[in-house]
């Protein structure tokens, strides 16, 4: 910043793809690389402060100056997707589940909501109210109340429908210490199911493709499944939802906030069958493809075996599995073993494979 408050753009660092581009583009919103620049050389240099540089899914504070007592977990989230319904859900149902997710992801249970619907001139009041009927029924099954909540409407031409800003409030019980920066040579790294459903799903609607078998978002409320994985250890290191960027933009970003490797074997990843083959038909890598209803664990290898029995036994986490190792070698990078047997670096997707996402 100079002294009249004004940006100078000459001062950022490199890489910075924002001199590159005279305005936004739809890849700052990927989840992937030119999003973290955007973080990284704008907002982060603005706005950051101790709480906001948890760079978690939600941001942790005390509710007392008391050690080991319980603590506030918020996060805040806008849902934009296009078309706002799809196979396995509509916007209403993604903007409560989204967030629960990031505030289920500290390892709290989500209490309470607010919302804001930014409404566009002409929505038909028929698709207002199936979305408002989603979002209430989502919000009953995920146990969160909505305490507090606003409307406004755009001029025709200037919202795609219908855009929902939310805020989600939770609490950590004691004990529980899950962060970015946590992660340990030596951990394994799970997942809780097939990768790459949610964003497949979203795109045979936008292109009319049709597949053998249908494909459906994975859109679902995870809360649940931490709970119970908390039961088994509250020593769970790192808990993310892979959502924009997938799972390679989990791995990355654990990777580079906890300055370690992982390694990880390509054919332990479950993917549909399905979305395997639309991936390939597509010629996309379902590690980079969206998920709304799966989360990436890195825990101790002493808890793996039983933290993975737990979510199988758990109805969003019966295809779980454990993938990868984190390692103390090549800190940042994430490498995966093929199905030949060869190593790739598996990095953060440049831009925007499918905007609109959530």
């Amino acid at each position: 910043m100079n002294d009249d408050n004004t940006l100078n753009l000459t001062g950022w660092t490199c890489p910075a793809p924002l001199r590159n581009y005279p305005t936004v583009v739809l890849g700052h919103g990927s989840g992937g690389k030119m999003m973290a620049d955007l973080i990284q050389h704008l907002f982060a240099p603005l706005l950051n402060n101790d709480l906001l540089a948890q760079f978690g899914d939600s941001t942790l504070f005390r509710l007392d100056a008391a050690d080991g007592g319980p603590r506030l977990a918020i996060s805040t989230d806008s849902f934009v997707i296009h078309p706002l319904f799809f196979p396995g859900g509509s916007i209403g149902e993604l903007a409560v589940y989204g967030t629960v997710n990031d505030v289920a992801m500290s390892g709290a249970t989500p209490l309470y909501l607010s919302a804001g619907f930014i409404l566009e001139e002409g929505l038909p009041m028929d698709d207002l109210g199936r979305i408002v009927t989603d979002f209430a029924g989502a919000a009953r099954a995920a146990q969160v109340q909505m305490i507090a909540a606003d409307t406004k409407v755009v001029n025709r031409g200037h919202g795609d429908g219908l855009y929902i800003n939310t805020t989600g409030i939770g609490i950590v019980p004691p004990g529980v210490h899950i962060a970015p920066d946590r992660a340990r040579p030596g951990d394994r790294v799970l997942v809780s199911g097939t990768m790459g459903d949610h964003g497949i799903a979203i795109m045979s609607v936008r292109e009319g493709l049709a597949f053998d078998a249908p494909i459906v978002s994975d859109t679902a409320p995870l809360h649940g499944l931490v709970q119970a994985m908390l039961k088994i250890t509250p020593d769970i290191h790192c808990l993310r939802d892979a959502t924009r960027g997938g799972l390679a933009a989990v791995l990355n970003e654990l990777a580079a906030a906890s300055h370690v490797g992982i390694a990880f074997d390509e054919a332990a990843v479950p993917v549909n069958l399905a979305v395997q083959s639309a991936c390939e038909m597509l010629g996309l890598d379902p590690l980079h493809v969206a998920n709304e209803g799966k989360l990436v664990a890195i825990l101790p290898p002493e808890h793996a075996d039983a933290v993975l029995e737990a979510m199988r036994a758990h109805p969003y986490g019966a295809q779980a599995a454990i993938i990868g190792t984190v390692t103390a070698e090549h800190p940042g990078t994430v490498l995966a073993r093929t199905r030949i047997g060869a190593r790739r670096v598996v990095d953060l997707p440049a831009g925007e494979l499918l905007p609109r996402i959530c």
